[in-house]
């Protein structure tokens, strides 16, 4: 068998890159960090998710701060608050929407205000003059305060309480005295008493870097001035204005003429860069199923109390989309959403072009497309994934470590246990059996028993083909050997006449139909069209059927699969994400090579769906699951009455691949196979054979060391008695701890490898 090159292969002629266009339209379908419908629909943009939340929480001094971020004046905003984030409340499709504006005001009286001002931040060069009283000015001196430019109020009043008193009469006692102390706490200077005239406001435009004048000045000094609404700003004069009426009105156009002061500081265009300003529809999804409590908490008396506002806001479902996280081990393994995850496994292969520490998120990553099933927008995790190994790959910066050994394996499918035979008697076949890799190595007893049955009961001959379909070279984004894998593939298809196929794996399926251009039959329709065979005998208890991700998308297997558990007497459970939703098992994606921790996360989610068996119509999954000690089954074993039994460790795969290709040469095609047998006596204790599966050792590994030992004798001693040989293989030096066993026998102890080469040096 060929070995595979590790790197430097300078085949370096398909580089697969996504453009930057292509990547950027990918990441906008993921609506992770879209804003939650309240916020959307705010006008002054106030994170309401994050304010209910810290409320909710009991924390008002943290939900005040949240709320002054959008209101420098919060309890006059509250008053005047027309509340249209209540109307987008998703609660209120189903009941009563939360409260805000009432909890808002709670937040508002109960919040204790930050004492850390302004006066600790570094202040601008920049100076701003505000003309006039009234909300406009009031609410655009607390915002130009709030980005540190230094403010000063003209106006006519006499004080601060009568300053105030003009905006905010309409407050009772006790929010105008807190708003008051708010207004005080703020480091802005007043000039009272002013009589502001045409010759008051050009004086101020010659000071001042900035002048912005309430409606009633603009209009008494500069009649017939227009003012850009989205900009509050009167352009012809230069000066920052608002034209509107109410609290709302004033206090969006305070924002708004904010910002236009800020880019004309800094000498920029104020119609660019402005973000989104006006309430806009949010593209965030929410799951419902999450709210509870779908009536308000009532009020005590008129207005609700600290302790009834954060049990309305506990309410809240804090609106999300974690559709993708909550069903993928994965994504919940590295706490990424996938807009984010994406953009950084891009920016490894694309920008870095090099080995970087995305390089194992993106190949733990099992490519099945249950993200894409669930997620809302249909955002593709695989196909940013497997983009980017194939990119790796062509570039020659992806280690071979991760998948080298499920690619040898692959090479073994198709070499030494490779099989391709018509069915005996016949000189050509309608069909061919294609049970797939995994198949033969987890069930050989099973693929024996469903060949011979299609042999018998399908008109028109079945022929024989072992091997792998290639996806495990697919998957690791090896295109090169996929290219190969392919033209072997359709010349041994050539050479049996180009047969209807017959697969026994969904992924099989897939990979053949896309391989040859033509449909490919799945072995569960064809059971269904002909009858199940006698003796076929379900389960005598229920059991979960889980839907294997080859079969995503393919809505007639799934429901073929579940006709055919009908027809055996299987009364099956649908657990939470069947069918397209189904997840993975593990093995897809070669995520089990690759980083077999994540590998056993996904099973485990698979698993917690149910505690029922499992039945699976894909060997890999049975093979999966088997190992977490779950009681599983393959619809075939039932179909046929056969039992594989404890999931082989992986030498037993390959000799059970092996083994049933040599059993079908000669009982079926007369055929004498090569002889499997050591001229010495070799065992194992059952540590080193645990070791060795974990570690992906196999006993061919094993007995190239022994045989590298029994023809130099060169090994070492340890404290303990046992030898110490070693030899490399590939691109792996192997290790063996062992022991002599009589005088021609070895009993394996242990078992280890390294990426590394031992070399010896003269003199």
């Amino acid at each position: 068998m060929s070995q595979i090159q590790e790197r430097g292969s300078t085949h370096v002629y398909k580089v697969n890159k996504i453009s930057k266009e292509e990547m950027e339209s990918m990441v906008t379908r993921c609506v992770y960090e879209e804003a939650p419908f309240c916020s959307a629909a705010c006008p002054l943009k106030l994170d309401v998710r994050a304010m209910l939340k810290a409320a909710a929480a009991g924390d008002f001094k943290k939900a005040l701060q949240l709320y002054e971020k959008a209101a420098p004046f919060p309890l006059i905003v509250s008053a005047g608050c027309e509340a249209p984030c209540e109307k987008k409340c998703r609660l209120s499709e189903r009941g009563d929407g939360i409260a805000v504006r009432e909890i808002e005001a709670a937040v508002s009286r109960c919040g204790k205000q930050s004492r850390l001002g302004s006066i600790f931040r570094t202040k601008k060069k920049k100076t701003a003059a505000i003309l006039g009283s009234g909300l406009f000015p009031l609410f655009l001196a607390g915002e130009l305060e709030k980005k540190a430019y230094p403010v000063t109020v003209f106006c006519e009043q006499e004080n601060p309480e009568d300053f105030l008193r003009c905006a905010a009469g309409f407050l009772d006692d006790e929010a105008f005295r807190l708003e008051l102390g708010r207004l005080k706490g703020k480091d802005i200077q007043f000039s009272f008493g002013c009589r502001i005239d045409a010759a008051f406001l050009e004086e101020k435009r010659q000071r001042f870097d900035m002048v912005c004048v309430s409606e009633s000045i603009l209009d008494a000094l500069l009649p017939g001035s227009t003012v850009i609404p989205e900009l509050m700003y009167c352009e012809e004069e230069k000066l920052i204005a608002c034209r509107g009426e109410g609290v709302m009105a004033a206090a969006v156009g305070a924002k708004k003429a904010a910002l236009t002061a800020d880019r004309l500081a800094q000498n920029l265009d104020p119609r660019s860069m402005r973000g989104t300003e006006d309430p806009f529809e949010s593209r965030l999804y929410t799951d419902l199923d999450e709210a509870k409590a779908l009536t308000c908490i009532p009020k005590s008396g008129d207005r609700y109390t600290e302790a009834e506002a954060a049990e309305e806001a506990k309410r809240c479902i804090q609106c999300h989309c974690e559709e993708c996280m909550k069903s993928c081990a994965y994504l919940e393994h590295y706490k990424k959403y996938p807009g984010l995850l994406a953009r950084e496994i891009y920016n490894n292969t694309q920008i870095i072009m090099g080995d970087h520490q995305l390089n194992k998120p993106m190949n733990a990553c099992t490519l099945c497309g249950q993200c894409t099933a669930v997620c809302p927008n249909g955002f593709d995790m695989a196909r940013v994934c497997a983009s980017a190994r194939r990119n790796m790959v062509s570039t020659d910066k992806m280690p071979l470590a991760p998948h080298e050994f499920a690619l040898m394996d692959m090479l073994f499918s198709n070499g030494d246990a490779f099989l391709s035979r018509l069915q005996p008697g016949k000189e050509q076949c309608r069909f061919v059996f294609f049970p797939g890799c995994q198949a033969a190595a987890v069930a050989p007893a099973t693929v024996r028993a469903a060949y011979l049955d299609l042999c018998a009961r399908l008109s028109g001959g079945v022929a024989l083909m072992l091997g792998c379909c290639g996806a495990i070279c697919d998957w690791a984004g090896r295109y090169e050997m996929q290219d190969t894998t392919r033209a072997f593939l359709l010349s041994e298809l050539s050479k049996l006449g180009d047969p209807v196929i017959i697969a026994g794996c969904p992924t099989c399926r897939k990979e053949l139909s896309e391989l040859t251009g033509r449909e490919v039959k799945g072995i569960w329709e064809i059971l269904d069209e002909i009858g199940l065979p006698d003796g076929a005998k379900g389960m005598d208890r229920p059991a979960a059927l889980h839907d294997a991700c080859g079969a995503r998308g393919d809505a007639r297997t799934q429901e073929t699969v579940r006709r055919l558990a009908e027809k055996l007497g299987v009364t099956l459970t649908e657990t939470p994400y069947s069918g397209d939703r189904a997840p993975c098992c593990g093995y897809g994606g070669l995520t089990a090579y690759a980083n077999p921790e994540v590998a056993d996360e996904i099973t485990q989610k698979a698993l917690s769906r149910s505690d029922a068996p499992y039945v699976s119509y894909c060997m890999a999954c049975r093979d999966r699951f088997a190992r977490q000690g779950r009681e599983s089954r393959h619809l075939l074993e039932l179909v046929y009455g056969t039992d594989a039994g404890s999931p082989p460790d992986i030498s037993e795969k390959r000799w059970n691949r092996l083994t049933l290709k040599n059993e079908l040469l000669q009982e079926l095609w007369l055929e004498e196979p090569k002889e499997m047998k050591l001229d010495y006596e070799l065992n194992y204790t059952d540590e080193a054979r645990k070791l060795m599966d974990g570690r992906m050792i196999l006993t061919d590994d094993v007995i190239a060391v022994l045989d590298a030992f029994r023809e130099n004798g060169e090994a070492i001693e340890d404290e303990d008695g046992l030898l110490v040989a070693r030899h490399r293989v590939g691109n792996a030096t192997f290790w063996v701890k062992f022991s002599m066993a009589g005088d021609n026998g070895y009993l394996v102890h242990r078992a280890w490898s390294h990426r590394m080469n031992v070399v010896k040096r003269e003199g």
